[in-house]
């Protein structure tokens, strides 16, 4: 500890000894639980006012799982879904689902239901095909990646180069130039085998590829392709890009062992066209002592334009509307606002939160938790959580008052793309955790439909996410930093 040099050079040393355990309990007062009267408050006497809320839980869980709001969010995302479909960013879908929503939000008497407009991208698909034409004739799935370039009309027909890694890749750029490469790589995790859609194109432009076809990211296929965002390398030629199943990449990869040359003629009709406006849809339940102090609830309503994007990420918008919609049931409102923020243009990289973020960044003092639910709506576990360690003991305090659905799993690193901003800059952070393991089966295909979600595990998603949200933002402090 190094002491403070004016209060010893006034005091003396001996003094400022003397006053050591004072110093002490300032420091632990200023960092760890504190109420603004400055009393400390010890990690017992917070999980006393927690267990306080097992009563109220109880009704939620209750209203959500076996009361009148049973199934509710299942069948809300059901109508929601079916009437709508899929809504990319900057499409007419994308405008009639906001809409819809914000007037849904309105008619079920949530708080301050209002749109906050931003720009957003604009990519359009298109007609594409794939066929390969040596050494047979074979028509190939293929889901051409946002943001690509298209081809000419008389598309792009090449001899083909298989890889299983950049590294292969590099290691055989002679043999690159004037080819379609394509991409094998094994799945290992989400997180790694992504960068292989995020970057194939421009790796393979570098070696002077002219497009570049990537095995679907997922573990799982039915002869499905899986599309998703691309970004192309600053200098690096724009190349046509686009994933292709599983089954064909392998099919190829076999080819090429065998020595066997193959021709593939690709057809995309893509194009990027000017932003489009867009909006964030906000409705509140508003706090009754501190309005000001925000627990933010969120999902985003943007999808692909394949399936009905209600998976990713229609669960999470719906159960997060849920959440609002039984705490209003059960008449409770909390000492801080929920807000619920449904995203715009999450698939493009969190478009549209990165917006909200820099204009509501100045407030960020009074943004309690965020949270964000975008790994689907299967049978919940818990919460991924990040922030402080005396943050992260209370919220395992939290949890424990889901034990009556078994949901009391804390892990660590809370995930979204639509809030990391907000945990970057040290607000606690919880995303919801479920059994996932199907969930890359589905993610960004004409799968991702109303047959894959539960109304069962949707109901239970809805009770996690109501409690802990009504429960941090009632707490007499928020949760310290």
């Amino acid at each position: 500890m190094v002491f403070h040099p004016v209060l010893t050079y006034m005091m003396g040393t001996d003094r400022v000894l003397g006053l050591l355990p004072l110093l002490v309990l300032t420091f632990l007062c200023e960092s760890l639980y504190c109420k603004p009267n400055n009393d400390v408050r010890s990690l017992a006497e917070i999980t006393r006012e927690i267990s306080g809320y097992r009563a109220i839980a109880q009704k939620i869980i209750h209203l959500a799982v076996q009361g009148k709001a049973q199934n509710r969010s299942y069948d809300r995302l059901a109508a929601f879904t079916d009437t709508v479909g899929n809504r990319i960013s900057g499409s007419q879908n994308l405008e009639v689902a906001i809409k819809y929503m914000y007037s849904a939000l309105i008619q079920d008497g949530l708080e301050n239901v209002h749109l906050e407009q931003v720009k957003v991208p604009h990519w359009v698909r298109g007609q594409e095909s794939a066929t390969m034409v040596l050494p047979r004739n074979h028509t190939m799935a293929i889901l051409g990646l946002g943001s690509s370039v298209g081809t000419s009309s008389q598309g792009v027909e090449a001899e083909v180069l298989v890889v299983e890694s950049f590294e292969e890749l590099r290691s055989r750029a002679s043999e690159a130039k004037g080819k379609i490469v394509v991409y094998n790589q094994p799945f290992v995790s989400y997180g790694e085998t992504v960068a292989y859609r995020a970057y194939g194109a421009s790796e393979a432009a570098k070696v002077g590829a002219v497009a570049s076809l990537i095995r679907s990211i997922t573990p799982v296929s039915i002869n499905s392709p899986h599309t998703g965002w691309q970004d192309y390398q600053p200098g690096v030629p724009h190349i046509p890009t686009a994933c292709i199943t599983i089954e064909d990449a392998e099919m190829m990869a076999r080819m090429a062992r065998r020595g066997q040359k193959i021709v593939v003629r690709l057809r995309m009709g893509a194009q990027t066209l000017p932003d489009a406006d867009s909006f964030n849809t906000v409705a509140e339940i508003v706090g009754s002592e501190h309005p000001e102090q925000v627990v933010l609830l969120s999902g985003h309503l943007d999808s692909w334009d394949v399936g009905q994007g209600a998976m990713d990420d229609g669960g999470g918008v719906a159960i997060s509307w849920e959440a609002l919609s039984l705490l209003r049931d059960l008449g409770l409102r909390p000492k801080r606002t929920i807000r619920m923020v449904l995203w715009t243009a999450e698939e493009q990289g969190g478009v549209g939160a990165s917006q909200y973020f820099e204009r509501h960044k100045g407030n960020i003092s009074n943004f309690d938790l965020v949270m964000e639910s975008d790994l689907g709506t299967f049978t919940p576990l818990g919460l991924q959580f990040s922030g402080s360690k005396q943050a992260e003991a209370i919220m395992q305090e939290v949890v424990k008052l889901l034990a009556p659905i078994n949901t009391t799993a804390l892990e660590e690193h809370g995930e979204g793309t639509d809030i990391e901003l907000w945990m970057e800059a040290g607000v606690p952070g919880a995303s919801l955790h479920t059994a996932d393991e199907q969930y890359f089966w589905f993610h960004h295909t004409e799968g991702d439909t109303m047959t894959v979600q539960s109304p069962v595990e949707m109901n239970l998603c809805s009770a996690l996410w109501a409690v802990v949200a009504y429960v941090v933002a009632d707490l007499d402090d928020m949760l310290p930093r």
